[in-house]
């Protein structure tokens, strides 16, 4: 093994042996165990015969392990694992290294090439020497062994789980070329591709027009509260339910834009509760982009939460919502548009002018899977519409503006909307567009940013389910909750849901805050 201190810094050998033999899923991502009799490394949750302690290394992440030499287990296979937490409060520098392990982390935030340690650098406003210095203090690697790390993962995922040929596991995972990727892969895993191909158990989907893969979580998560948000806003071509129970599937229509090529397809999920998973099949057209397609669903399903940390700063203050998730989405422009239409209207409404809109510009696709035969508009499709054709859909002329004004940023590439984004310019890129306030651009921060710290300071209901009756006394109530202000307005609006009406909102108000009246009740899933 290569010369590396046996266990990350700050975590306690002896407590991580607890949770491995424990098999606690509460831990899983957040530390990877790996065996020196073996020279493999494991999730928490590993379900092998517990190795001795003294054979024991603990690693907070997956490149630090590899690093040392330790090749992933192929039983409970790395990959699977929920990503560590991206946000702290902890001193300057670990913020630093951690955001930029959440730009490596994020497929949308890079083109088709992936990030260099030179542009992460620069996003972050710092130089590339200092990110290095940062970034290998924090995590004992460097960005570039982090993200290759983070490759290999994923091509390992595929290699798994789909039988796409090894050129396009490739150039999904983000090498350049295949010469790249065996290099890497026989110089970190000794092996060869298809030999793991070979060894796998499991090569994909029986059916042949989808492949199947597992995404883990960390519990408690209430998946039936994620899915009942879902359903009520569900769009008419675009979104579908089906079962019930445990077994309670959803499926929906996507579009990816990767390398300059658009990927259309389908993908249906549904929670496996007792193994902490989301078992999610994807249409075999999406299959290229398949990592991308992973990292949305995450984002969506907000698979990567930390209960633990979360629950610690707002269970005192919201004991019933320990299992709530922020819901997401796999495509930020459709998020916002849908944030526009809703607003001033209930979310019945919301859902049947959204459903409208997807009739009128949505693109027809063909799918498996009964009552999903559209894909949302595209941000150019928008763009091009008249206001006559906004308007026949009962869409007011206010409104109108801000859609077509969203839509022209995005199309410019100005407004990128995804967790790679940054918070604070994005957040004035929206409150400068015609008709979209703080409300909706907190709302969309949070959901499509993926911004734990979104907090609509303004929003009536939130003031009356804290017991202030100010924006001023809400943000001051709130400070205590930081980073995890999100959770904390859904655990608020879930506890005590307002019930306001469109006519309780002024024209006044409505202009200033240009937010929905209904929101505010209707983003907490139903119980």
């Amino acid at each position: 093994m290569r010369s590396i201190p046996p266990n990350s810094p700050g975590l306690d050998g002896d407590a991580c042996y607890l949770a491995v033999k424990a098999h606690d899923a509460r831990f899983d991502g957040s530390f990877f165990t790996a065996v020196t009799s073996t020279g493999i490394y494991c999730r928490p949750v590993c379900r092998v015969k517990v190795p001795k302690r003294e054979n024991c290394r603990f690693y907070r992440h997956a490149a630090q392990a590899e690093a040392a030499g330790f090749r992933p287990c192929l039983r409970c296979r790395p990959e699977l694992a929920p990503r560590a937490a991206s946000w702290s409060t902890e001193d300057a520098s670990r913020i630093l290294a951690l955001q930029a392990a959440r730009l490596i982390d994020e497929p949308d935030a890079w083109p088709a090439d992936g990030p260099g340690a030179a542009r992460i650098a620069e996003r972050l406003g710092v130089s590339d020497r200092h990110l290095r210095r940062i970034f290998e203090s924090q995590f004992g690697v460097s960005p570039l062994q982090y993200l290759q790390t983070r490759r290999l993962l994923a091509a390992k995922q595929l290699i798994a789980d789909t039988r796409l040929p090894m050129t396009q596991v490739a150039l999904a995972s983000g090498f350049a070329s295949v010469r790249r990727f065996n290099a890497a892969f026989v110089g970190h895993y000794g092996l060869n591709p298809r030999a793991m191909r070979r060894a796998g158990a499991a090569t994909g989907s029986r059916d042949d027009a989808a492949v199947e893969v597992r995404l883990g979580f960390r519990p408690p998560c209430d998946a039936a509260a994620m899915l009942a948000f879902f359903e009520r806003r569900a769009l008419g071509g675009v979104e579908a339910f089906d079962g019930e129970g445990p077994a309670r599937r959803f499926a929906r229509t996507l579009r990816i834009v990767h390398g300059g090529q658009a990927h259309e397809g389908w993908l249906q999920l549904r929670f496996d509760p007792i193994r902490e998973q989301v078992l999610l099949r994807v249409g075999e057209s999406l299959a290229a982009v398949l990592p991308t397609v992973i990292a949305r669903v995450r984002a969506m399903l907000d698979l990567d939460a930390e209960p633990m940390a979360i629950n610690s700063a707002l269970h005192d203050a919201f004991p019933e919502g320990d299992g709530l998730r922020v819901p997401g989405t796999v495509d930020g422009f459709e998020l916002a548009v849908r944030a526009v239409l809703g607003q001033q209207i209930t979310v019945a409404a919301a859902r049947t002018m959204g459903s409208r809109l997807v009739q009128a510009f949505g693109t027809p696709i063909a799918t498996p899977i009964g009552g999903l035969d559209r894909l949302f508009p595209t941000p150019a499709a928008i763009a091009g519409a008249s206001g006559d054709a906004l308007g026949q859909l009962g869409i007011v002329r206010q409104r109108q503006a801000a859609l077509l004004a969203l839509a022209r940023e995005t199309v410019a590439g100005r407004l990128p909307l995804h967790a790679g984004a940054d918070v604070p310019s994005t957040l004035a890129a929206l409150q400068a567009l015609p008709g979209i306030g703080d409300w909706t651009a907190q709302y969309i921060a949070m959901r499509a940013l993926r911004w734990p710290d979104a907090f609509p300071s303004g929003d009536v209901a939130l003031q009356k389910a804290l017991g202030v009756g100010s924006a001023k006394a809400a943000l001051e109530a709130s400070q205590a909750w930081r980073p995890w202000r999100g959770y904390a307005v859904l655990r608020a609006w879930h506890a005590k849901p307002a019930a306001p009406s469109s006519s309780a909102v002024t024209p006044a108000r409505a202009r200033r805050n240009a937010r929905p009246a209904a929101v505010s009740n209707a983003i907490v899933p139903a119980p």
